[in-house]
């Protein structure tokens, strides 16, 4: 029997187009489409999990918001139609150990930012040509080869780095604002609020920093450990208050104004050192209400904001971002599995295996990059180089691209177009 999950999103449909007149990129070529229908050649291979209701289907009509907030890492769901046929780069020389950090596009709405090996930052404007170039490293610096992070707030980019630098610039004209230096490097997503910087260092340390002039403001120590985790930490920022996670996986609430501990919950219990060099968590994602998450353990979590208090735990081997869509959760497994999760009892209402396009010896070295979804459709990016769209619907596999065959970012979306990060270009597709 097949069964309707109605939400409602309010939308109008829109076409994705690229505009191709910069001389900076390359010319478009035709994507090469692979086929969905690959026979499946290991049924009787025990795979980590399995489909469930894989015949229920999901409808999202058009009259609600899923909650989007930059502060509470919750993606939006774009009203994107599109239809995939070529890709186009814009090439610089290859960022090295691109495979260890996550590559992040910020946007102002108007234009996007990144940089490259050289910390050149770079600003793309709507027509995707180059607004500005900027680069504040010595040579000495640049031969370290600086990975960026990056925030927006209002007119101001902030930037810190793997060197121990944080800085500011002016997003109109590329100046420099100021410059600070840490004890340590950085290693998780930065937040701005309330004229405030927030960011975690390499000694699982939450930092404030005055947006104004980059002052110190306070600190907030979490346990540290002798050996450190590539994997970035995560903040999110709701009711004044900052929630985080270290790379112990504990969560932490703090006070966003003087830092003072609220809550802290242990996800870890009996974690050891070596333990959490191989612990992969994906961002923090919240609603107004709670705040869900999930790891490389088999653990997908969540937890009530007020209290920390655990809602509900499910056994969902997942480091990617999740999506928090009223009252439905959207993520994919590292298996390649995709769930949706009611998010009030955390109940899972669908299983589908995305991956069963692979072949077996394949699938097992491939993993999920991270996915944004539209109106209709999830777009999952790859390890192995791959653009996979899914219909949310159905939960099957509507078309399958090759990008590349080396690691690419997760999609990001900016003015109804789809970009991907690789490391040595940024990719448009159209």
């Amino acid at each position: 029997m097949i069964k309707y999950i109605f939400l409602i999103l309010l939308v109008s449909i829109n076409h994705c187009s690229f505009n191709s007149n910069s001389k900076f990129w390359t010319k478009e070529k035709k994507v090469e489409q692979l086929s969905k229908n690959v026979k499946r050649i290991f049924e009787d291979e025990k795979v980590i999990g399995k489909e469930l209701n894989e015949n229920i289907t999901v409808k999202i009509p058009k009259n609600i918001s899923n909650n989007f907030n930059q502060l509470s890492n919750n993606l939006e769901i774009k009203d994107l139609n599109f239809d995939i046929k070529k890709t186009s780069k814009f090439k610089f020389s290859k960022i090295e150990n691109f495979n260890y950090f996550e590559p992040e596009l910020v946007f102002d709405g108007n234009n996007f930012i990144y940089f490259d090996d050289k910390g050149n930052i770079l600003k793309f404007g709507r027509d995707f040509k180059i607004i500005w170039k900027k680069n504040f490293y010595s040579k000495q610096e640049k031969k370290n080869k600086p990975i960026l992070s990056f925030a927006v707030a209002n007119n101001t980019l902030i930037i810190f780095d793997n060197l121990s630098k944080l800085y500011a610039v002016d997003l109109v004209t590329g100046n420099l604002i100021w410059s600070k230096k840490n004890k340590n490097p950085f290693n998780s997503q930065i937040k701005v609020f309330d004229k405030k910087i927030y960011a975690i260092d390499m000694s699982n340390i939450l930092r404030c920093y005055s947006l104004l002039d980059g002052s110190e403001l306070w600190q907030f120590k979490s346990e540290d450990t002798f050996l450190k985790s590539t994997k970035r930490n995560s903040l999110i920022i709701r009711n004044e208050k900052i929630f985080f996670n270290n790379s112990m996986g504990d969560i932490t609430a703090v006070d966003a104004k003087n830092g003072s501990l609220l809550w802290q919950i242990p996800t870890q219990s009996s974690l050891i050192y070596e333990n959490a060099f191989s612990l992969v968590m994906s961002d923090l994602v919240s609603d107004n209400k709670n705040i869900i998450f999930s790891n490389n353990r088999n653990e997908f979590y969540s937890l009530n904001l007020v209290n920390g208090f655990m809602n509900w735990k499910q056994k969902i081997n997942s480091s990617v971002r999740p999506i928090f869509y009223d009252q439905l959760i959207f993520t994919i497994s590292d298996e390649g599995y995709f769930f949706i999760i009611d998010g009030k009892t955390g109940n899972v209402i669908r299983i589908t295996n995305i991956f069963s396009i692979f072949g077996k010896n394949k699938k097992e070295n491939i993993k999920p990059i991270g996915f944004v979804a539209t109106l209709n459709k999830l777009i999952l990016s790859t390890s192995n180089g791959r653009v996979i769209v899914i219909d949310i619907k159905s939960g099957k596999v509507d078309s399958i691209f090759k990008i590349d065959n080396e690691k690419i970012s997760r999609p990001f979306i900016f003015d109804n177009k789809i970009i991907l990060v690789k490391n040595d270009s940024i990719i448009r597709l159209n």
